[in-house]
């Protein structure tokens, strides 16, 4: 049996198998051409705050609006890592931080889908589909994409790492997906402990006075509380591994573009960003999961090695969060949010945006960060210069649409 044949009757549970260190599968199949130019999509899910992730630490508003929640400024303690005199990334992300030093990271805020909807579900299909507005799209972009590239017939072209095929790959082209490795390391509060639950509840659940009314109020309050937000972040994750859950993320995809030159396409979701409550600030829930991602980043590109030249990763998630906190100490719906651009292509260490800061007068709807960049003039501009894709095929990936930005600089010459 040749190696191509090989290729086409392995099962993807030999591709779990090989990252799970079994060395039988032959990942390393027939050389991809030269030139040949790759796509990586890290989708987060449940709607990450930009604003925390790449901070405009120069503005006054953002620290006004955001008192227990606001990242400190550059060199205060827990504050930014400065990458101009108007932004600066959180300090979690600091395995990044080198990334940007070498040209290889840039960012684009106030970018995202101009549909307004604040709901997790039309959001996501909407930039998936890549038709924002539009329900009725029967394809993903990313399969657009995949029948615009030059077919090397790999059985791998395009590989999808979750339980079920995501609403960005369904469409004609064929897509490989295996099930991700989670790990389990998150942290219970001490109310949610049953043990330690029922301990409370024997001391102050069965006391009739203002003490034993006010904790079983507040258990209650708490549970209810609880489990509604549960559900939401859970169907706000479609499936996708909360960050706690998914640490290697970036070993596993990096290993599989590493090894297999005929692969092009990857996409990964990961889930948990739906900060309602306790979102914290340099330290804190949302410190924590930017943590996993900036190291689960930096591994992918590790594992890229040289392949990181020819391969493009695009961090994005369905929209921003509110410029100003709530009253639990965490974010709501909002609507404009950062994109990240990461590999060998990008023209890094720039913060790209249309910033008009974040004055009242400046805010989407009087509360949220606008979008002033389409998130398709930044894939469209990827998918030209990067992968020359015709000006055809995009109106075939994105049909409808006719980018305003001339996004060029956004990579190398």
């Amino acid at each position: 049996m040749n190696r191509r044949e090989f290729l086409k009757n392995a099962s993807l549970a030999c591709i779990a198998s090989a990252l799970s260190g079994v060395n039988s599968w032959a990942l390393a199949s027939a050389a991809a051409g030269p030139g040949t130019k790759k796509l990586i999509i890290v989708f987060l899910r449940g709607a990450v705050d930009g604003l925390s992730v790449v901070v405009p630490y120069s503005d006054s508003h953002y620290y006004s609006v955001r008192s227990g929640i606001a990242i400190p400024r550059p060199g205060d303690e827990g504050g930014v890592l400065k990458l101009d005199s108007d932004f600066g990334l959180h300090p979690s992300l600091a395995p990044l931080l080198p990334l940007w030093q070498q040209g290889n990271l840039a960012f684009v805020h106030a970018s995202g889908s101009p549909d307004p909807s604040r709901s997790h579900f039309d959001a996501q299909d909407f930039m998936e589909s890549g038709t924002p507005g539009v329900k009725m799209t029967g394809t993903g972009w990313m399969n657009r994409l995949l029948v615009q590239l030059p077919n090397n017939h790999s059985p791998v072209r395009a590989i999808n790492v979750g339980q079920i095929l995501p609403r960005i790959y369904q469409g004609p082209s064929q897509v490989a997906s295996f099930a991700p490795a989670q790990q389990n390391g998150i942290k219970q509060k001490a109310i949610d402990n049953p043990v330690l639950s029922q301990y409370f509840e024997s001391m102050y659940g069965s006391r009739g006075d203002a003490l034993g009314k006010a904790f079983n109020e507040g258990v209650s309050a708490h549970r209810t509380i609880k489990k509604e937000l549960q559900e939401e972040m859970v169907a706000a994750n479609r499936g996708a591994p909360d960050a706690n859950a998914y640490r290697g993320f970036g070993t596993q995809m990096g290993t599989l573009f590493a090894k297999d030159p005929t692969v092009q396409l990857g996409f990964i979701a990961v889930g948990g960003w739906d900060t309602h409550v306790n979102q914290g600030n340099s330290k804190g829930q949302l410190a924590n999961k930017l943590g996993i991602l900036g190291r689960g980043l930096a591994e992918l590109v590790n594992k890229l090695g040289p392949e990181l030249e020819n391969t493009i990763i695009c961090v994005v998630s369905e929209f921003g969060r509110t410029v100003k906190e709530n009253g639990n100490g965490g974010t709501d719906h909002g609507h404009g949010n950062v994109m990240m651009l990461l590999g060998g292509g990008i023209a890094g260490g720039k913060v790209h945006a249309k910033w008009n800061g974040l004055g009242n007068g400046q805010l989407y709807e009087g509360r949220d960060l606008p979008v002033t960049t389409d998130f398709r003039s930044v894939l469209a501009t990827v998918l030209g210069e990067h992968m020359s894709i015709s000006k055809a095929g995009l109106q075939n990936i994105f049909p409808d649409f006719v980018s305003r930005d001339n996004l060029q600089y956004l990579l190398k010459g």
